[in-house]
């Protein structure tokens, strides 16, 4: 199964499949945000070159930062794909709230549950955009655009009760969400927490109690999680050098953003490249 709804003059998708594995042109697409509803059984993901194995009543959201690829498929799914043309997070946010909470760029894989009445609710989701799929008038692209926004508001539900917030507008969880939102915003020239911190009007300390509370790394972790998966992005996508990337990142030597990278991932940049590359390919 494969609908695809395109709007060729501004460059727009919604994709909705169940065979993501077969589609190296889908996979390839580095514009897509992605949810992966497991239905049936388990699937192999290869997110970020690690593999993670979900189960049936699982959905994992991806940005489309996110490096992926199936693995094993020993069951069913449902992946639904959409790029910023289509529905921009960072502009709707404040109808979704979602950027930071389903969607953000670090290494952290975002999944959570649905039980029987929420996979209900998803597979009339489900119905209702291919029913619309079936209409080719101007109202289609909205009609669309809704039914996505509607799966991203139930996805933001489940991820929220996940954390144990079930109030809208949570005081402390919507600070971490800013936090996390603000580090893909300005990771590449703010590296200290204390930074992030000022533009919350927090101190370290609350940020740092905050994050605890909901089981996150520390502020630094995350800072330093974010440089690095946008520096493995770039070394697997782009023919670009290690000083190249350095620079990208914000970094005043390379000498320090190679031993930075080291220390995180344990290789250099060139062996990374190297064996990132040869994993996705196998």
């Amino acid at each position: 199964m494969k609908y695809v709804y395109e709007n060729a003059k501004i460059k727009s998708r919604l994709i909705l499949c169940d065979t993501l594995e077969k589609d190296v042109e889908l996979l390839r697409d580095r514009t897509l945000y992605k949810f992966i509803w497991i239905t049936e059984g388990e699937v192999e993901l290869l997110i970020n070159y690690e593999p993670f194995t979900f189960h049936a009543g699982e959905i994992v959201s991806l940005s489309y930062l996110h490096c992926m690829r199936l693995g094993k498929v020993n069951g069913s799914y449902r992946a639904m794909l959409f790029n910023n043309r289509f529905y921009h997070i960072i502009d709707h946010d404040s109808e979704v709230l979602c950027n930071g909470l389903l969607f953000n760029g670090s290494q952290n894989v975002i999944s959570f549950h649905a039980n029987e009445e929420d996979a209900m609710k998803l597979n009339r989701l489900v119905d209702v955009f291919l029913e619309e799929m079936t209409f080719h008038d101007s109202m289609q692209d909205e009609m669309l655009r809704i039914i996505l926004k509607r799966t991203i508001i139930l996805c933001c539900r489940l991820a929220r009760g996940k954390h144990g917030v079930y109030s809208q507008r949570c005081a402390r969880f919507e600070i971490m969400r800013k936090f996390y939102s603000l580090v893909d915003e300005h990771f590449r020239e703010k590296k200290q927490v204390q930074e992030y911190a000022d533009m919350l009007n927090k101190s370290p300390k609350t940020l740092a109690n905050i994050l605890s509370y909901y089981h996150r790394p520390p502020a630094i972790k995350v800072i330093h999680n974010r440089i690095i998966a946008e520096a493995e992005r770039l070394l697997y996508y782009t023919s670009k050098s290690s000083k190249e990337i350095s620079l990208m990142l914000g970094f005043d030597e390379h000498a320090l953003f190679s031993r930075f990278f080291k220390n995180m991932t344990g290789m250099n940049t060139s062996e990374f490249r190297k064996q990132s590359r040869s994993l996705m390919r196998a």
